[in-house]
């Protein structure tokens, strides 16, 4: 009896470190955001910053309050969200075709890598103004410009995933006597899709990043019109909402990216050794 009890103790013992390093993981990240609200705080609250040029985090959380009880900020999260989505699907579609398609074939990739090239290096927010000519100020411009932004990034990582894909493995499966679409979706795909999730992930930062540029340029409605239209009247803290709300937008894309990774990825070798380091 006292030999289980110890053996209780020892495997509860060890047991303890792992749940203390999990929850360590789970805190550590929001540890240096907490820290740096509580200077802002004091610092807007002691007059060392002036709190009408940058408010205490407590004013933008009361701001952000009183938008979220009469709707609007609501109505302009859901407005901005539905245009970011609508963009991502359109330009990340056009990526991931486009990159499969050069990735595959060659003539593909001669005829249109190049011009590709060429366009990339284009900043997509110079073309603003001629969006502006082209489409006015409604959602069909805001769309195009998000489009754009992440097409690039999903284009290259496609391109350069399926192009890295181990040549070998490839002609052990032609050997096994796959035909071309069982080489695609079974081979060429998963091992490309590494690539393609880090893609997705920079296209969501030019995302959200070309969609805050667009709206405070041309748009009556919208995060970015919401700080816009606050600038007129000096309301900081509903400006600092904003590019808080934008923030967080962001977080949480990155943060369902991530999950995504983890669950089509947990048979990589590569993603299985970093899992049991962490």
């Amino acid at each position: 009896m006292a030999d289980a009890t110890l053996a209780a103790l020892s495997e509860e013992e060890r047991a303890a470190p792992s749940r203390s390093h999990l929850l360590w993981q789970r805190l550590a990240p929001w540890a240096l955001p907490i820290v740096l609200l509580i200077v802002w705080e004091i610092a807007a609250r002691t007059g060392l910053v002036t709190a009408r040029l940058m408010p205490a985090p407590s004013t933008v959380a009361l701001a952000g309050w009183h938008a979220l009880l009469d709707g609007t900020l609501v109505y302009h999260t859901l407005i901005s969200t539905q245009r970011a989505l609508i963009g991502l699907a359109i330009g990340g579609g056009l990526g991931f075709l486009a990159g499969i398609l050069n990735g595959l074939f060659k003539s593909a990739e001669t005829l249109l890598d190049s011009t590709l090239q060429m366009v990339r290096n284009v900043p997509h927010l110079a073309l603003i103004p001629l969006v502006i000519l082209w489409f006015g100020i409604d959602e069909t411009a805001k769309i195009f410009l998000v489009s754009i932004g992440v097409f690039f990034p999903i284009y290259i990582n496609t391109f350069h995933g399926v192009r890295t894909v181990d040549p070998q493995v490839i002609e052990m499966a032609r050997i096994y006597g796959l035909d071309r679409k069982a080489l695609i979706t079974r081979i060429i795909l998963p091992g490309a899709l590494p690539s393609i999730l880090v893609g997705l992930r920079y296209a969501l930062g030019f995302m959200w990043l070309t969609l805050i540029v667009a709206e405070t340029i041309s748009a009556n409605s919208g995060i970015g019109y919401m700080t816009m239209n606050a600038r007129e009247f000096f309301l900081t803290d509903v400006v600092l909402l904003g590019i808080i709300i934008y923030a967080v937008l962001g977080k949480l894309a990155d943060s369902l990216t991530r999950l995504i990774e983890k669950r089509v990825l947990a048979w990589h070798p590569a993603y299985q050794t970093a899992q049991g380091t962490r």
